[in-house]
């Protein structure tokens, strides 16, 4: 695989700090250097630290990150210290925070769990036709809010120490014993308010808190060992990866709490490091366990496609990656599946590992693409996937799909069905991330997964073939639905429109459509046309994610300039008045390209180009030498009159 850098988010290594520093884990001396150098590099000029490297200022992410130099040996009067301060306390001081952050400062014992909204067990024992039970949420959500409502429910607290006393002052403007905690819960200041509490959400939380001391005892127990054996179900499941940074970190205290001598802590440990990546800037927590899977399915076929796969210095780079797609296919379903509230999985591939091991739609796909692709070539030492493990991976895409029966009209989510209305984001409690509370359908993943169809189907058009035309046609459609009024597709998992470009018009591509014979293409092709800079490039902001409009960046990006590309190549092939019409676009495109690429072949590292959750932007580093590499080998075969692969209509398919 390629490994690469998935770090950007900066509330991430906190929390970890603070897990270590609560369960009395120790992490290596240079470990603790290089989390201080990267925490010294990422303070913005005010003195506070940003939700994301490239965002402003937060108390959420200042805060977390002030207690997480503190607790890694930084001294209070270190002049990153007194900035950090000076911006906390010139703003209220770190009551005035996110509930994550009110969250880890409750379980290191320098902020009262009365000062929470309430996240009662007891929630997780209800039955699960109430269209509430957190077990409809989506995953990355229930996931946290899990161990969290576990840790809230035992009042759980790091018993205090110097340094935790010491935080109790300088965190705060007022003195701690005389803070009115019960008034803190809503406080949150404007910087770090992406998404407001609908006033349904705080008056449910009003009642919450007023019913909670009178649970009884014995349900408290009950919910809180239901809650325990969900916690240990993922834990085992992922091999104590878990699905990701935040729940890994809080699950670790979990089980800590329960036996802090146990093996079922102890097994967290050797785990924590698969989430520690070093670069130039230090060390990083990621946002997963890594991106291996995903970003090799994507080389792959950005190798195949250029065609240059069967050259001899590249076919056993080929070979190696189709190895780990092998490798890393999930080949079995996790333990009682409906128990705890899973998905199916086997014939999946997650987005790193197999040891991670949750399946994804697009993953999916893009991996099953990936095997297709090697092996279309017919390269020797590539041994081919046994059929029916490909159709193990059609049945997890084709029950991804979301129709009516799972809210939906055609398009797919992400880990699991949608599993409730898009009404229950109206208890989106976060407030800096958007969309967390059900699993949406995304154009980038409904794209993914009809093109992988039709991949497959070419290779074997003999099986499922009514249910996988149907599917196909119901994403295809889905995709023309989503497309905004100005021609473009908001892109969910990328920065931003020429993401949800590439993948809308690549997706309605792969079952014929072209710019000449599609208003659809037409319109988006015209968007990014209107969207290309001078010097021939394309370059988005992270705030077009984050505010839902197209922001240029400061510069031409070689990732947006790729996906552009990439769509209009796509929605042009096989038209000569269209190609034609294309080609000047194409040639500047391609000119900016080269002219960015680095003696080594390398291509700069410039703006983050990933996001999640509308507000908080991530890292993916090898995205900047795929898709250059992608759009530029699918131009030279334009080029060269070579058709680009798999973007014929299959005609044995009913669309």
């Amino acid at each position: 695989h390629w490994p690469g850098d998935y770090g950007g988010p900066m509330f991430l290594l906190p929390g970890l700090v603070i897990a270590c520093y609560v369960t009395e884990t120790e992490l290596p001396a240079e470990h603790r250097a290089e989390m201080l150098r990267y925490l010294r590099n990422h303070q913005n000029e005010d003195g506070g630290t940003g939700l994301h490297i490239e965002g402003h200022s937060t108390m959420f992410g200042t805060s977390l990150n002030y207690v997480a130099a503190r607790l890694l040996g930084m001294a209070a009067d270190d002049p990153h210290c007194l900035r950090a301060r000076a911006f906390m306390h010139g703003r209220g001081g770190a009551v005035n925070n996110t509930s994550w952050a009110k969250f880890w400062l409750a379980l290191l014992g320098v902020y009262e769990w009365r000062g929470i909204n309430p996240l009662p067990p007891e929630m997780w024992i209800l039955p699960y036709w109430l269209i509430v039970h957190p077990g409809r949420f989506w995953c990355h959500c229930r996931m946290v809010y899990l161990p969290m409502s576990y840790l809230y429910g035992k009042r759980a607290a790091c018993p205090p120490t110097p340094l935790t006393e010491a935080l109790r002052k300088e965190l705060y403007v007022e003195p701690y014993s005389e803070i009115a905690w019960e008034e803190q819960r809503n406080n949150c200041g404007p910087a770090d308010m992406y998404v407001q509490h609908h006033p349904l959400q705080d008056l449910l939380w009003k009642v919450v808190a007023a019913a909670e001391p009178w649970i009884p005892a014995w349900l408290r127990r009950r919910a809180l060992s239901w809650c325990a054996d969900m916690i240990l179900h993922e834990d085992g499941s992922t091999r104590h990866v878990d699905i990701g940074p935040v729940n890994k970190a809080i699950n670790m205290v979990c089980c800590w709490y329960d036996d802090p001598h146990g093996e079922a802590f102890k097994a967290h440990l050797p785990r924590i490091f698969d989430y520690l990546w070093l670069a130039e800037d230090g060390m990083k927590m990621q946002g997963y366990n890594g991106s291996q899977a995903w970003d090799t399915a994507f080389a792959v076929q950005a190798i195949a496609a250029s065609g240059l796969g069967e050259e001899a210095e590249v076919s056993p780079i080929l070979r190696k990656a189709h190895e780990y797609l092998d490798a890393s296919q999930v080949r079995e379903d996790c333990p009682e599946v409906e128990r705890y509230y899973r998905h199916i999985s086997n014939g999946a591939w997650p987005f790193s590992t197999q040891d991670h091991g949750w399946p994804i739609s697009d993953c999916s796909s893009e991996g099953l693409k990936g095997v297709i692709a090697v092996e279309a070539l017919g390269l020797p030492g590539v041994a081919a996937l046994e059929p029916e493990r490909l159709f193990d991976c059609v049945n997890v895409i084709l029950s991804y799909q979301n129709t009516a029966e799972h809210w939906g009209t055609g398009g797919w989510a992400t880990y699991e069905n949608t599993r409730g209305p898009a009404a229950l984001e109206l208890l989106n409690p976060s407030e800096c991330f958007g969309d967390i509370v059900i699993d949406y359908s995304y154009c980038e993943l409904t794209c993914a997964c009809i093109t992988a169809l039709s991949h497959f189907h070419r290779r074997h058009p003999g099986h499922r073939t009514a249910e996988i035309s149907t599917a196909i046609k119901l994403g295809a459609q889905w995709i023309r639905d989503k497309q905004r009024p100005d021609g473009s597709w908001y892109g969910s998992w990328g920065v931003c429109f020429t993401y949800g470009a590439w993948f809308g018009v690549v997706g309605l591509a792969s079952v014929g459509e072209r710019e000449a014979t599609s208003p659809h293409v037409a319109k988006a092709l015209a968007f990014l046309r209107s969207k290309q800079l001078p010097d021939g490039g394309w370059g988005e902001s992270y705030l077009s994610s984050s505010r839902k409009e197209y922001h240029h960046a400061d510069a031409s990006q070689v990732v947006n300039t790729s996906w552009a590309m990439l769509a209009l190549l796509a929605g042009t092939e096989g038209c000569d008045e269209s190609m034609a019409g294309a080609a000047p676009v194409l040639a500047r495109a391609a000119a900016f390209l080269m002219s960015m690429q680095e003696p080594t072949g390398d291509w700069p590292q410039q703006l983050i180009s990933g996001v999640f959750n509308h507000n908080c932007m991530i890292t993916y580093a090898n995205y900047r030498n795929i898709f250059p590499l992608w759009a530029l080998g699918q131009y030279r075969r334009r080029l060269r009159g070579e058709p680009l692969p798999n973007l014929d209509a299959v005609p044995t398919l009913k669309l």
